[in-house]
């Protein structure tokens, strides 16, 4: 069994734990400001949850706040349950690419700082290798105009960011945070 870090699964589990539970697997992606990226992997077929929350800092239980700040190093993540018969990791990197810009370093939109960098929190071996295969398939393709700067790192402790931050757009009948 996975180990449970700051209350959520870390990893990727190989199957379900009784006979007739699916299979669940976990991606961890930083890409600006979580609010808009967790609306769009909630609306992808196969995503079984989200929740939004921090990760790749030096704070134990970070705060919203203290996260704004820059000072803890970690990043503005969402954690993503999904069903791998239904999506593969692959299609979860897609969703990633297409929802943020990789090019450019700790910003997205209007939102300036290392906590909004763009960042593949890996869980295995297998989804480091993925994501290093889907940055140089992205490079060779042309797609970007500048180079992607995207952080690969391993995953590391998922701290939930507060509850008015979990699904904040859906709650606010929202569909973007464009501003």
């Amino acid at each position: 069994m996975d180990e449970v870090q700051g209350g959520q699964q870390a990893g990727a589990e190989a199957g379900g734990t009784e006979a007739g539970t699916p299979a669940r697997a976990t991606a961890t992606f930083g890409a600006g400001c979580f609010w808009g990226i967790e609306a769009a992997f909630r609306q992808v077929p196969g995503v079984v949850s989200t929740a939004v929350g921090y990760m790749g800092g030096t704070k134990d239980r970070p705060s919203y706040r203290q996260v704004c700040t820059g000072r803890t190093g970690h990043a503005e993540v969402v954690q993503v349950t999904y069903d791998p018969e239904r999506l593969g990791y692959d299609d979860v990197l897609a969703v990633f690419w297409d929802n943020h810009d990789p090019t450019t370093l700790n910003r997205q939109g209007p939102d300036v700082g290392t906590q909004y960098r763009s960042a593949v929190f890996f869980h295995d071996e297998a989804q480091e290798k993925a994501a290093r295969r889907s940055i140089e398939e992205l490079e060779a393709s042309g797609r970007f105009r500048r180079p992607i700067v995207t952080e690969l790192t391993a995953a590391a402790t998922f701290w939930p960011a507060e509850d008015y931050h979990q699904q904040y757009l859906e709650k606010r009948g929202l569909s973007t945070c464009r501003i």
